[in-house]
């Protein structure tokens, strides 16, 4: 078993590395400041500095690592395996480096839909925006009035009507809805409520500037509002029309296209989040070792000591199980990695919740100040429990499908 990285993604550490150095990490004090600016203001777009940061690597052709199989000028089309490290190292800003790198949820997720399953006519219209960065995106799938964690319980109507679909219900948690560069939006709903359960639900792309589109409000996660994302939305479709060509991949189709999309966008949050997890360790080492109480420093204090041992061993186990989802999805395709990707989501947010917990800890009440990104930190890692499917749906289906292996 060889855990080397291939010369292809060793060269790309070292430039995104060196990009991180020099454009990322220094520029995360100003993007803090602008995010408090405009959240004085009531502003949803993105933070200038994202901007200027976006463009500078996009210059240097540091952009869009993730979509394996993708070819054409946008992007660099890495497999799972080889864009791990690199989602990673993006992790350690996690504000930051996804956005400056076109790799930020949600866009990539809605990129890898339209890739598979877009006509000709959406990839031209949208997926070329996205890839070129020129736009952003949201996926409108979670609602409030039903238990989001079965996706077959939605309620949103998507009727055929003559040319068109009209589309009527309400959203909420649409991350990036906020932001006025979210121009385009996936929508999942019901074409047909009387169709067999999985074939119920389709999927359709609504422009942002369509009649009756209403954003009502930005949601709030433990009292942040996720400005650098453009926010988390709540939607409501009030006779939606939308062309009939907006469907994506034909109607019924909705549900399979979510969990194809679902699986490459939790491996990609679980790599992002062990990055995110690094940095806590670091900085935990460093505030233990800078802090004296009791006559002697954090650091030989020995509960102090087996946080910090037992965050390396679990951030290392954690590590190799994402490294193996990854293999698994590029040699034998997400199916075949369905189990290590439930294993993977139900494991990464619990560990990385731990280590962040032991590092807010460590640095006492300035952990849970806006003076370290901790506390914001630990709080969007909280919300990953529910992201992409809660811990409980994830463990239930993989104890069903363990239950079958070992009792066949």
């Amino acid at each position: 078993m060889d855990f080397a990285y291939d010369d292809e993604t060793n060269a790309l550490l070292e430039q995104v590395g060196a990009f991180m150095d020099a454009e990322v990490f220094p520029n995360e004090g100003r993007l803090r400041e602008e995010i408090d600016q405009l959240a004085a203001d009531d502003a949803w777009t993105f933070p200038a500095v994202v901007g200027e940061v976006r463009a500078k690597a996009k210059e240097q052709g540091l952009w869009n690592f993730f979509l394996p199989g993708y070819e054409g000028p946008h992007g660099r089309g890495l497999t799972n395996l080889q864009y791990a490290p690199i989602a990673e190292l993006t992790g350690r800003s996690i504000q930051l480096a996804p956005s400056a790198f076109n790799c930020a949820a949600p866009d990539t997720g809605n990129m890898e839909v339209l890739h598979l399953f877009g006509t000709p006519e959406q990839k031209e219209q949208w997926l070329e925006p996205l890839l070129e960065g020129t736009i952003r995106s949201s996926f409108a799938m979670t609602e409030p009035q039903v238990a989001s964690s079965d996706a077959t319980n939605i309620e949103l109507s998507i009727v055929r009507d003559g040319g068109d679909y009209v589309i009527n219900g309400r959203k909420w948690w649409i991350t990036g809805a906020m932001n006025p560069d979210s121009a385009i939006f996936i929508v999942m709903g019901k074409t047909d409520p009387e169709a067999e359960r999985h074939r119920q639900q389709s999927m359709i792309l609504v422009p942002r500037d369509t009649p009756g589109l209403e954003i009502k409000r930005g949601m709030r996660v433990f009292g942040y509002a996720d400005r650098d994302h453009g926010g988390h939305a709540e939607l409501a479709f009030h006779d939606v029309r939308v062309p009939a060509s907006n469907i994506i991949g034909g109607e019924g189709e909705g549900f399979a296209i979510a969990q194809a999309r679902l699986g490459p966008g939790r491996i990609h949050h679980c790599m992002r989040s062990i990055g995110l997890a690094e940095r806590a360790i670091e900085m935990m080492c460093q505030r233990a070792a800078s802090r004296v109480a009791f006559g002697k420093t954090i650091a030989e204090q020995g509960v102090v000591r087996d946080w910090i041992a037992e965050s390396r061993v679990r951030l290392e186990q954690l590590r190799l199980l994402v490294l193996k989802a990854a293999w698994l999805m590029d040699t034998q395709g997400n199916k075949a990695a369905h189990t290590e990707i439930q294993a993977i989501k139900i494991a990464t947010p619990a560990t990385v919740e731990w280590i962040l917990d032991k590092a807010i800890q460590v640095h006492g009440a300035g952990g849970l100040s806006q003076d370290f990104p901790l506390a914001e930190w630990f709080a969007g890692m909280r919300t990953l429990r529910f992201a992409d499917g809660p811990d409980e749906v994830h463990k239930t289906s993989l104890a069903r499908a363990e239950l079958r292996k070992q009792l066949r």
